[in-house]
C-alpha cells in the first residue's frame, strides 16, 4: 500500500451570503488539524463559491474527461489531485444545495474510487436529508460515501451568535477523518489502476505507472529484498541499493524515469531509464523474489526499451556473479562491453536498429 501523504479536500458547499458554512468549515479544519498530522493527511480547505462554476456549460459529456473551459479544467485539476473529500453542506428543501450538485455534475473520472464524508448542518434534521440526497448522486460517480457523518443542529451549536459545537461533534469529526483516511488508503489501488497513465501489467490484476518521490518507501523495501541476493551472489555489500536512505531514493526517483509494477497496492517490480547522449541507460530492474520466473523481468525490460527512440544503444549493468541476470540480458540480445572496468560489475549493451 502506498504511504504517500493523503490530500483531503474540505469543500464548503453553501454560497448564500451570510451563510453558516464558512464558520463550520473553519471549525472543522481547526478541530481536525492535529489528527490530520497524526494520520499523515493534509486538509485542503475550499469554498465552492471560489470556483465560480456556472451551471454546467461543457459540450462534452463529463465522462470523457474533455474540458474546454478554464473553470472546468481548474476544477478537474483540484479534484484529480486529492485522495478524498469532506463536503460541508446545509440542507435546502430536503436536499443538497444546487451548487454542490452542479460541481459534482461537471466531472466524471476524476471522482472515481475516492471516499467522501459529510458534515451537515440545519434545523430539524441537522442536514441529514441533504446527505441522503447527496449519497444517491455520489455513488453514481464511483465516489465511496462513508458511514461516519457529522450532523449539527444549528440551535444546539450556537452560543450568543457564535458557532460553538459540542464535544460530541468534535468526536464525530475525528471519527469521520479516521475512517476517511483508512478507506482512502484501501481504495488507492483502484484509483491508480484506473488512472489514464496506468497500463495493464503482465500478471492478472497488475498495472504499471511511473513512480514518484512519494513512492520512495515502497521502492526502498523492494530494493533491499532484491539486492540482498545480489550481495550474497557477488560476495559484497557495496551495493548502493542496499544502503540508500529514503531521501536518496527520493532524489533519484525525481531524476530518473522509473516505472513500477503494482497489484493490490503492492510494488511487485520496477525499472528505471535515463538518456545520456545517444545511450539509453537502464537500471534498477527488480522483481519481488516470490514472483521470479513468471516473465515479469522480461516485461519490465521491454517496457524500459520502449523509450529507445533516438538512441543508438541501450546500456545496463549487473554483478559479475549475477548469473540469473546475465542469462536474462544476454537472452534479450545484450552483449558485454569489452571496455568495461574489472570491478566486479559487468556492463552490457544492445544496439538500437536504425
Amino acid at each position: 500500500m502506498t504511504t504517500k501523504r493523503l490530500r483531503i479536500l474540505v469543500l464548503v458547499c453553501s454560497t448564500r451570503p451570510g451563510a453558516l458554512g464558512p464558520a463550520v468549515g473553519r471549525w472543522l479544519a481547526e478541530t481536525l488539524a492535529p489528527s490530520a498530522d497524526m494520520l499523515d493527511a493534509e486538509l485542503v480547505p475550499l469554498a465552492i463559491g471560489d470556483l465560480r462554476l456556472p451551471f454546467l456549460d461543457e459540450e462534452e459529456h463529463p465522462s470523457t474527461g474533455v474540458h474546454h473551459h478554464e473553470h472546468t479544467r481548474r476544477w478537474s485539476r483540484i479534484v484529480d489531485g486529492v485522495d478524498g473529500f469532506v463536503f460541508v453542506t446545509p440542507e435546502y428543501n430536503y436536499g443538497m444545495p444546487a451548487t454542490l450538485k452542479n460541481a459534482l455534475d461537471y466531472l466524471g473520472p476524476e471522482w472515481a474510487w475516492k471516499p467522501v464524508g459529510f458534515v451537515s448542518y440545519g434545523h430539524t434534521s441537522a442536514g441529514t436529508r441533504a446527505v441522503q440526497h447527496a449519497k444517491q448522486v455520489v455513488t453514481t460517480l464511483r465516489l465511496v460515501p462513508l458511514g461516519s457523518t457529522v450532523a449539527i443542529r444549528i440551535a444546539d451549536a450556537m452560543r450568543e451568535d457564535r458557532f460553538a459545537p459540542a464535544a460530541r461533534h468534535a468526536d464525530a469529526a475525528e471519527g469521520l477523518l479516521a475512517e476517511l483516511v483508512r478507506v482512502s488508503r484501501a481504495l488507492a489501488p483502484l484509483r491508480e489502476n484506473g488512472h489514464a497513465d496506468a497500463v495493464a501489467g503482465p500478471l492478472p490484476g497488475s498495472y504499471a505507472r511511473r513512480l514518484s518521490p512519494d513512492d520512495a518507501p515502497e521502492v526502498t523495501v523492494l530494493q533491499r529484498c532484491c539486492w540482498l541476493e545480489e550481495a550474497f551472489a557477488n560476495d559484497t555489500l557495496a551495493i548502493p541499493a542496499l544502503h540508500e536512505s529514503l531521501d536518496e531514493v527520493r532524489a533519484w526517483l525525481a531524476d530518473w524515469h522509473t516505472t513500477g509494477l503494482w497489484r493490490d497496492g503492492r510494488l511487485l517490480g520496477m525499472v528505471r531509464t535515463r538518456r545520456t547522449g545517444a545511450d539509453l541507460h537502464v537500471g534498477r530492474l527488480a522483481v519481488a523474489p516470490d514472483l521470479r520466473g513468471l516473465g515479469v523481468g522480461r516485461w519490465l525490460l521491454r517496457l524500459a526499451e520502449s523509450a529507445r527512440e533516438g538512441c543508438r544503444r541501450i546500456v545496463l549493468s549487473t554483478g559479475a556473479a549475477s548469473h540469473r541476470n546475465l542469462t536474462l540480458y544476454q537472452g534479450q540480445g545484450y552483449v558485454p562491453l569489452p571496455e568495461a572496468p574489472d570491478d566486479g560489475v559487468v556492463s552490457l549493451a544492445k544496439a538500437v536498429p536504425a
